[in-house]
């Protein structure tokens, strides 16, 4: 038997009630911080352990992809992502997504339940041309009704993807038909117009690049990333369609740093990147180190150039897509990452009592007696942190490996790689500082030659 919408929520109200009662006596018995973390409950009768998800690292695109047979545009890259095919019926593309339910990992350590398109989150990129006639057909194996609606295209009223407004909802196992012509070119995306909170909670979002017919006149490295904030209960594996703040999980396309692949470019390459959020409430300044660059379009078209201005952070509002163009033209590993700074860590709680500055040693020593190894955390800030344990299914203040030393960002963050010559070595590797060129403690000497007084 379906689930209706009213039933859903009943359901997921009562898990809700019952993760926040469980919160509450975790909080009563232990305090906080302070105390160490819980260690995850065994699977009980109605719940089964799976083993965690082995994927491969992280890896940049060194190849510019080919487009597919017939067409003349340059392909966009999708880091951690795919692009969905299509087949040609006469003179239109036939395209076809599949709602559904899957596992997917955001980090090593961190696997969830999500829904998506096609078996991941986001779903596959839809490329096609301005001027292309598409028939895209949706067939719905999730456990209630959806529809897609196309966020920024301009479609007839009929094929919109409101529920109740423009067309009925698509029920469980069955497949329904869009078909327009896209008639601008653009970047645009897609997301559930049913139960929106819930789906796009649970990573029911897309990206769409409408290419002009005139391929461009120079080598362009073109790159898709949909940024997504999740709320996930440490040890949990779903996340939480009821929230609206306090979200600990922010990705780029559906990964969160270290496991976000780089962004690969060649000196000399025109470098764009578009970015749509679809999250559920927060904007983003997503800000890029090593350059200026310029916002081109937006999802509802083109920036004259006249109207443009250099920029270094961009904020990309929920509902909205912005696209950076610069050309690369200084070789490094630069950062490219929300700016606000929660939003670079991993699963970081906040219903904690803040320690910096505190003497604890006493508090330890007591605590220890009754919790052997315990240790407070936080006293001298926080990147002691990414050292601690972690239960089951969580990655708490994970950072990844650098070439110096730990890289205590997580979340929203990845890195542009930008190198003379582009091979497999050279975009997965640590870029060669030329000597003398890295920032390093500065020795008696320098410091007596201009004056420095410590």
């Amino acid at each position: 038997m379906s689930m209706s919408r009213r039933s859903w929520l009943q359901s997921g109200l009562a898990v809700s009630a019952l993760a926040m009662a469980r919160k509450q006596a975790a909080a009563q018995a232990h305090g906080g911080m302070q105390m160490p973390m819980p260690a995850a409950p065994a699977p009980g009768p109605l719940t089964k352990q799976l083993p965690p998800l082995v994927l491969p690292p992280p890896t940049a695109t060194v190849t510019i992809p080919k487009p597919p047979a017939g067409e003349h545009y340059t392909p966009v890259i999708v880091p951690d992502g795919h692009t969905l095919p299509f087949e040609r019926r006469g003179a239109v593309k036939v395209f076809h997504l599949v709602a559904e339910s899957f596992r997917h990992q955001i980090a090593p350590g961190l696997d969830i339940e999500a829904w998506g398109y096609n078996g991941s989150t986001p779903g596959p990129l839809i490329e096609a041309v301005v001027g292309d006639r598409v028939r895209i057909y949706v067939t719905n194996k999730l456990p209630e009704p959806t529809t897609v609606h196309w966020h920024g295209v301009l479609v007839p009223n009929g094929m919109d993807g409101v529920s109740g407004l423009t067309q009925g909802p698509i029920a469980p196992g069955k497949t329904f038909k869009y078909e327009f012509t896209f008639t601008k070119p653009g970047t645009f995306m897609y997301h559930p117009h049913f139960d929106e909170m819930t789906q796009i909670a649970f990573g029911m979002v897309g990206m769409i690049v409408v290419h002009p017919k005139e391929p461009a006149a120079r080598r362009v490295r073109d790159f898709s990333l949909m940024i997504h904030e999740w709320k996930i209960p440490i040890g949990a594996a779903r996340p939480d369609p009821f929230a609206m703040n306090d979200f600990n999980v922010l990705t780029f396309n559906s990964k969160a740093f270290p496991a976000t692949s780089p962004l690969a470019v060649e000196t000399g390459d025109l470098v764009r990147i578009r970015i749509g959020n679809l999250g559920p409430m927060d904007h983003h300044p997503i800000h890029l180190h090593g350059y200026s660059f310029e916002v081109t379009e937006t999802d509802g078209g083109q920036i004259p150039k006249e109207r443009r201005w250099p920029e270094t952070t961009t904020l990309v509002p929920v509902g909205s897509v912005r696209v950076l163009e610069f050309v690369a033209d200084v070789q490094g590993d630069w950062a490219l990452h929300c700016h606000m700074t929660h939003h670079t860590m991993n699963q970081m709680g906040h219903d904690a009592p803040n320690l910096v500055g505190a003497n604890m040693s006493g508090v330890d020593k007591k605590i220890g007696t009754l919790v052997p190894g315990y240790m407070t955390m936080g006293e001298t800030g926080m990147g002691e942190m990414m050292m601690m344990g972690h239960p089951r299914n969580s990655i708490s203040m994970v950072g990844g490996k650098g070439p110096f030393d730990e890289i205590d960002m997580g979340g929203m963050f990845t890195i542009v790689k930008v190198r003379t010559k582009l091979t497999t070595e050279t975009a997965n590797g640590w870029f060669a500082h030329p000597t003398g060129s890295v920032a390093s403690e500065a020795s008696a000497d320098e410091l007596s030659r201009d004056g420095i007084k410590i």
